[in-house]
């Protein structure tokens, strides 16, 4: 270690609307000292994901807020520095809720375990298509949506990193499927790259017209990103017996009490459909049974995924504002440093 310091982001207020970085304060502290049964990590990637919104609100929702004054929470691949826990040894790459800092004394345990990052396996992808995203859009359309072969799938925020997982995961169970996105470069890429069979770009298109006219029978898993109007204008066009995946309302998570309910909920009633949400924490038992297809599936090139890497320690609240503004094309990172321990 070159330096005595842990930058460190801290909440300093909560955002009314939304999020802005003077929500979050710089802060220097002394780098911890591990306890018995706990690891010095150096921190190496970030992951900024939608739900960190909820996370800043004054209530308790699946997890319980960051506290004013706190380090932001966020899941990072880091490197061991220091080792008093049995199993992880100085050297080991490892995954878990480390924080926007550069170094971290953890034990490992809570809702994000730490674990260890096999050898060979390139140290994004456990923030993405091997983590919590790619294990989000893996239960919530396989155990929520359980789509069956040839039944049509639409996937809204179909260019963020979860929504093109679960599209491709469809695709690889012999689903039609279309993603809405923003834009016509995200669009071409779940066409070109991704395999979708279609794209509605929700920026120049009518979304309720092109549903109609590529779901002419209606879809029969609706995997959604976003809520708001463009889960109104899904729910008018469901098949009977539909499933609609609540995964996320990234649309609402910066507007003061939320975006209004759907109109047309009672849909829901007519076509005999079902809308379930579910948090991906509550699946951690089944992680093993995902991670080596998921893998599988990476090493084969049957998905196809981005990343948006930004880079440097000062630039960490704004990436997170990427996330409610479109700007970012991908799973959403930042690097922090290379490893400081060769391997």
């Amino acid at each position: 270690m070159t330096s005595h310091i842990n930058r460190q982001w801290r909440l300093a207020s909560r955002p009314r609307a939304m999020v802005e970085v003077s929500n979050f304060e710089y802060h220097e502290a002394p780098i911890p000292e591990p306890r018995d049964g706990q690891v010095l990590v150096r921190n190496l990637y970030l992951s900024f994901d939608p739900a960190m919104r909820a996370w800043l609100w004054d209530r308790e929702t699946y997890i319980a807020p960051v506290k004013i004054g706190e380090v932001m929470r966020a899941g990072s691949v880091a490197q061991v520095i220091e080792s008093r826990k049995a199993g992880f040894s100085k050297g080991d790459f490892v995954v878990g809720a480390f924080g926007w800092q550069d170094y971290a004394a953890a034990s490992g345990e809570g809702p994000v375990p730490m674990t260890k990052i096999p050898p060979g396996v390139p140290l994004t992808w456990p923030l993405g298509v091997l983590g919590m995203t790619g294990l989000t859009a893996y239960f919530g359309l396989l155990d929520i949506g359980q789509p069956q072969s040839a039944q049509m799938v639409v996937v809204s925020g179909a260019a963020g990193a979860v929504g093109s997982i679960a599209g491709q995961i469809a695709k690889i169970h012999g689903c039609r499927v279309v993603g809405i996105a923003g834009g016509g470069k995200k669009c071409a890429w779940l066409t070109d790259e991704a395999s979708f069979d279609a794209a509605i770009d929700y920026k120049s298109q009518n979304i309720g017209e092109r549903l109609g006219e590529l779901c002419a029978q209606g879809m029969d898993v609706y995997f959604d990103n976003v809520g708001g109007t463009t889960l109104e204008a899904a729910l008018d066009h469901l098949a009977l017996r539909a499933r609609v995946v609540l995964c996320g309302g990234i649309s609402g998570y910066n507007t003061p009490g939320g975006p209004p309910g759907p109109r047309n909920y009672l849909n829901l009633l007519v076509k005999r459909a079902r809308m379930e949400g579910f948090v991906i924490f509550d699946y951690q038992p089944r992680f093993a049974e995902a991670l080596p297809r998921l893998l599988q599936w990476s090493l084969e090139g049957r998905l196809k995924f981005k990343e948006d890497i930004q880079e440097g320690f000062d630039h960490i609240p704004r990436t997170l504002l990427r996330l409610y503004t479109g700007d970012n094309f991908g799973k959403q990172l930042l690097k922090l440093a290379d490893p400081p321990i060769a391997v």
